[in-house]
């Protein structure tokens, strides 16, 4: 780790100086050069000499310690920095960075304990003047745990969300199924059917709660993937609209708009009507009015040499207050009058990023909400 000292603290610019060779000449840290004070680093930077004394102690280290630097600096490592393992081991006993193993060069970020139960992510490097020499210094990273935390409650959040719109469906699978094998001849053909179908569309919402589980977990590791394929914008949305209208949306909410021609697109259908599905459903079951869809050609995102096709939704609702705007693309966010796991624009935002292109919310020409995503041509490369 390189760390100059091109502005000096007073505090401890002593001592970060103090290092010495075995032949007795000064040394620094890093190079003067680089202009960068520890006090600057965002994470916690603790520097211990040959014998283990500590020679820099950072702010951002006293911070997240609780230990004034003054209490730091001079004092052996294991004392100044008394950590302890998960287990109650002491760390710098279980590790003898100074007398274990020569060939060691550190030890990776892990969770450990400071006294009174102080949570701290620690990582360490071990600097040696030749690949199996005495170690020299002993530079130690320090971060504290509410990013961890927070990501923790993310994921237990999405637990309990998914969970709790699991249950209703499953328990009605089940309470009908169970109905229907005790008392199957006690009811006619007409009750059979009406459970077997609410049955059969509680089996679908199931289905389509992991799709969006799944579909989060491969967006937020990055492995989404996507068939490619050529892709009929237009024909897409009127099936998306053609179906809202079979499930008794009048045919005159929906007005489709297409500017042609619209270029050649290649993209994954099944995501596609994913996300074509989603901002439809938002629009009809949240929106009021005419739902506006128009599709039209646009530059590529990002690059205003290569086509692209741009899909809005708009309807002549309420809208999206404005200092919501920015938090619509996020988890779980649910507007006044939204139900569901607020996930679906999460994956929206993710499958669109995915091919390529952008997303946008605004306020629609008729004060309701619009959103507008565009996706560029991208020809599957052995097309190329």
């Amino acid at each position: 780790m390189a760390v100059g000292m091109s502005r000096p603290r007073q505090t401890h610019t002593a001592a970060v100086r103090a290092i010495t060779d075995g032949e007795g000449t000064s040394g620094i840290i890093g190079d003067t050069a680089t202009g960068i004070d520890p006090d600057d680093l965002p994470d916690g930077l603790v520097v211990a000499d040959e014998s283990g004394r500590i020679i820099c102690f950072n702010s951002a280290a006293a911070r997240i310690t609780a230990t004034p630097r003054a209490a730091a600096l001079g004092r052996p490592l294991e004392h100044a920095l008394p950590l302890e393992d998960l287990k109650g081991r002491r760390w710098w006993a279980l590790t003898d960075p100074y007398g274990g193993l020569a060939t060691r060069v550190g030890q990776p970020e892990r969770n450990l304990l400071l006294p009174g139960g102080r949570e701290v992510l620690v990582s360490a490097r071990y600097v040696r003047d030749v690949p199996t020499g005495p170690v020299r210094r002993l530079v130690v990273s320090l971060r504290g745990t509410e990013a961890r935390r927070r990501t923790e409650r993310s994921h237990a959040e999405l637990i309990a969300t998914v969970a709790h719109e699991l249950r209703s469906p499953l328990t009605s699978v089940k309470g009908f199924t169970a109905t229907l094998l005790a008392k199957w001849e006690r009811f006619t053909d007409d009750q059979k059917r009406l459970m077997l179908e609410t049955v059969d569309a509680d089996a679908n919402r199931v289905n389509r709660l992991i799709a969006e589980l799944l579909d989060i977990s491969r967006i937020d590791s990055g492995r989404l993937e996507l068939r490619r394929q050529p892709v009929d914008i237009s024909a897409a949305v009127e099936r998306h609209v053609q179906a809202h209208t079979a499930n008794g949306q009048a045919p005159d909410r929906f007005l489709v708009r297409t500017r042609q021609p619209l270029p050649d697109l290649w993209a994954d259908p099944d995501k596609v009507d994913q996300v074509l599905g989603n901002l439809l459903e938002n629009a009809v079951r949240h929106g009021e009015g005419t739902v506006t869809i128009e599709i039209a050609p646009a530059p590529a995102p990002g690059k205003s040499d290569e086509s692209g096709t741009a899909v809005t939704v708009s309807d002549e609702g309420p809208g999206i207050p404005e200092e919501s705007m920015g938090r619509v693309f996020t988890r779980f966010w649910r507007g006044s009058k939204r139900g569901g796991t607020g996930l679906g624009l999460y994956i929206v935002k993710g499958i669109v990023e995915a091919h390529g292109g952008t997303i946008t919310v605004d306020r629609g020409p008729g004060g309701g909400a619009e959103f507008r995503f565009i996706l560029p041509v991208s020809a599957p490369a052995y097309l190329k």
